[in-house]
């Protein structure tokens, strides 16, 4: 049997052990608010608020993507922001439902771009960028999903626009030339294409 004198010491040492932990961990935050720790190192990170719902994670999964993700009160995922392990980068926001709304993302082949999704999920507009200048803009059936028109300009900044059916085949184009020159393009239903004469600016303008 334990004598009466080694149970107390062994109590005593068992609430120092307590209470000099709690004071580590005290200090050690008194130190985060303090500004006085420069560096910390975990593989998570979890913030919550007040009533302790999960607001947002910070984790590198185990591909080695970066992931940062936002949660509203009801512990809905709204936004992310994720770096892959070979460079590429997206910013997500989403609905209520959990269905992308925004996405911008840089991948790494130099092409960017900003896609807008409609309330059923399905895209219905894009804006991007390649490495060589190439820009267009796209925009999407809301309910098939599939192109309607795009709007775009080559690396030597001459422009087209070109308009597509209910299965996203071409059917119209407006294009000018570097040199000036306009044309129009049309495909009929058995993709036959009718072109229109070029048409130079110089002629439009008389």
């Amino acid at each position: 049997m334990m004598k009466p004198e080694t149970r107390l010491y062994a109590l005593l040492t068992l609430i120092g052990a307590i209470v000099g932990g709690a004071m580590t961990q005290l200090g050690a935050s008194a130190a985060v608010a303090s500004g006085h720790v420069r560096t910390l190192s975990a593989e998570q990170f979890v913030l919550l608020d007040r009533d302790g719902t999960q607001r947002a994670v910070m984790k590198v999964a185990s591909d080695g993507t970066t992931h940062l993700a936002m949660y509203d009160g009801y512990k809905r995922d709204r936004a992310d922001f994720r770096v892959t392990k070979d460079g590429a980068a997206a910013i997500g926001f989403y609905d209520q439902s959990g269905s992308p709304r925004v996405l911008v993302g840089a991948s790494i082949d130099g092409r960017n771009g900003l896609a807008i999704y409609s309330t059923g999920g399905k895209q219905i507009a894009s804006l991007a960028v390649t490495e060589n200048n190439e820009a267009s803009l796209t925009l999407y059936d809301p309910k098939t999903g599939m192109a309607r028109a795009g709007l775009g300009t080559g690396p030597n900044g001459t422009p087209a626009l070109a308009l597509f059916d209910q299965s996203g085949t071409d059917r119209a184009e407006i294009h000018v030339r570097a040199d000036g020159k306009g044309g129009l393009v049309l495909v009929d239903e058995n993709n036959k294409a009718i072109r229109l004469p070029e048409l130079s600016t110089t002629t439009a303008q008389r």
